[in-house]
């Protein structure tokens, strides 16, 4: 029996000798169908929930990649053989001609040096066709020069918002987290009244569309509504105007208040106390506008909601909830009852008052990051800001999609359009301001030297419906500059482009 069974064994060890070694040159010698063949045989014959004719077609296109990746290793191996007899044979002339070693390496060392020169072309090349392009998109979207205008330097801390009257006399309003607000002469920079009724950070200031009042929210949790009446001084002479405060080429920031504060802001007749005071918020108001007409005004909040109030009773008419995070701006319809909010939460969201039974309200998810400000054109157009670094224009009567996108290389702070050309200002982190047109074609960058333009992060921009285009410079000073078009005002924000101030009440920049 030992022995029978010794001998089944070794049979059946060769049968499966036999086996694989006639499956083996089956597997060699066999045709692409035979390949195909077997491989279906041993797809069926596996578990899979995926229906026989998409299995047979995946395997005819496997067996396509598997081909190809064939022919490409045959040819990898036939480049290498040549490659090799090749350089035999030059290692044979260069031992033949000079003898040694010597030659291998100035063959290299002419090898190296030809492709040196090669990718030193290419570079050439490569630099020359990049800035033919550069230029000519300098040369098509450059379509406007910005000059120095005019200073104002007064605030004791960071410029937060900054505004221009509607009706005359036009003044220009800004809003700081000294815990004032002021109101200036456009011609002739001196302070015409102050405004020091909060306990906290001004943070936003909007003025009536018919009336002499202002609108200001604060990071006391309230918004202020006072009324003022200020009147224009004589303008300066030419020759004056070019003058400034300080002839050297150091900041007027960087110095001394007494040494640059030459008409003073203390000279200014204050405001303390607010004509209505709204409150209902738990948290810091950011942003604040009236609403159309001027007997209602909106209001946004860090603590995730927006409020409707009325300007007469000052009380609370609606409460806008749905954001998932603090509010950062809110911006009203010039013609219509319309609200746009912006948030931390990536969105805005449309609110519709224009019906008195139905209040409507949209959620729009345009961007990535926090969006800054939404504000709305003349037109049916919304311009949203984000810290994405985008700035997308949406029309209202089709907001799936962006009819326009603008792609920077900073974060967007808040923005503003011009009524009259439609021109976007684009505030940003790295203290660059930009202009752009509703389709987004670049127009021009205001200047930014030692001069002229921002020395810290732009914080926000308003324009006017007439005038001249002017711009704010980061802390505590302003900086305008002057194109015939549209008035822009830009303002400003940090002490350094990588930090963010607060306007919370107890978290300013500090006093220079």
């Amino acid at each position: 029996m030992p022995g029978e069974s010794g001998s089944n064994a070794a049979s059946r060890q060769a049968k499966q000798k036999r086996k694989s070694h006639s499956l083996s040159i089956r597997r060699t010698n066999s045709t692409e169908q035979e390949r195909t063949g077997l491989q279906r045989e041993i797809l069926e014959g596996q578990d899979s929930k995926l229906p026989l004719p998409l299995r047979t077609n995946l395997l005819d296109l496997f067996g396509q990649i598997e081909r190809e990746f064939e022919n490409l290793y045959i040819e990898n191996i036939e480049l290498r053989r040549e490659m090799e007899t090749l350089n035999d044979r030059l290692t044979a002339e260069g031992q033949t001609f000079d003898g040694g070693d010597m030659t291998k390496g100035a063959l290299k060392a002419k090898a190296s040096h030809s492709t040196s020169q090669l990718s030193q072309k290419l570079k050439t090349t490569y630099k020359a066709s990049t800035s033919k392009i550069v230029s000519s998109f300098k040369a098509t979207t450059s379509r406007a020069v910005c000059q120095l205008f005019k200073e104002y330097v007064g605030h004791r801390d960071g410029i937060w918002d900054l505004s221009v009257t509607r009706t005359l006399p036009v003044v220009l309003g800004t809003a700081s987290a000294d815990h004032s607000a002021m109101l200036w002469s456009i011609e002739t920079g001196k302070c015409l009244l102050k405004y020091v009724g909060h306990a906290g950070s001004v943070n936003s200031i909007k003025f009536h569309p018919t009336e002499q009042m202002a609108l200001t929210a604060s990071g006391d949790q309230t918004a202020h509504i006072w009324r003022f009446m200020v009147q224009l001084p004589t303008p300066q002479s030419v020759a004056d105007i070019t003058q400034t405060p300080c002839d050297d080429d150091v900041d007027c920031s960087d110095k001394d208040e007494a040494d640059c504060d030459v008409d003073g802001p203390n000279e200014c007749p204050s405001i303390r106390a607010a004509a209505t005071t709204l409150r209902s918020h738990q948290g810091v108001v950011i942003a604040a506008d009236w609403l159309v007409g001027g007997k209602q005004a909106v209001t946004a909040s860090w603590d995730r909601t927006a409020n409707l109030y009325d300007v007469e009773t000052s009380e609370l008419v609606h409460s806008l909830t749905g954001h998932d995070q603090e509010l950062t701006h809110c911006c009203t319809h010039p013609t219509q009852r319309l609200v746009v909010t912006s948030s931390r939460d990536t969105t805005f969201r449309l609110w519709d008052f224009r019906d008195p039974s139905i209040h409507s309200v949209n959620v729009f998810q345009g961007h990535t990051d926090t969006v800054t400000s939404a504000v709305f054109t003349v037109g049916d157009n919304v311009v949203s800001g984000s810290d994405d670094r985008t700035v997308k224009v949406w029309d209202l009567k089709n907001m799936r999609s962006p009819i326009a996108t603008i792609r920077t290389d900073s974060a967007v702070n808040r923005i503003s359009v011009s009524v009259n050309q439609r021109i976007i200002a684009l505030p940003h982190d790295n203290r660059q301001v930009r202009l752009f047109d509703m389709s987004g074609v670049r127009l021009a960058r205001l200047p930014r030297s030692n001069r002229q333009g921002h020395r810290r992060m732009v914080c926000c921009s308003t324009c006017p419906a007439a005038g001249e285009m002017s711009l704010a410079r980061a802390g505590p000073d302003l900086v305008l500059s002057h194109q015939p078009g549209p008035q822009l005002f830009i303002k400003p924000h940090l002490k350094s482009s990588n930090e963010r101030p607060s306007p919370h009440p107890q978290e300013g920049w500090g006093e220079d």
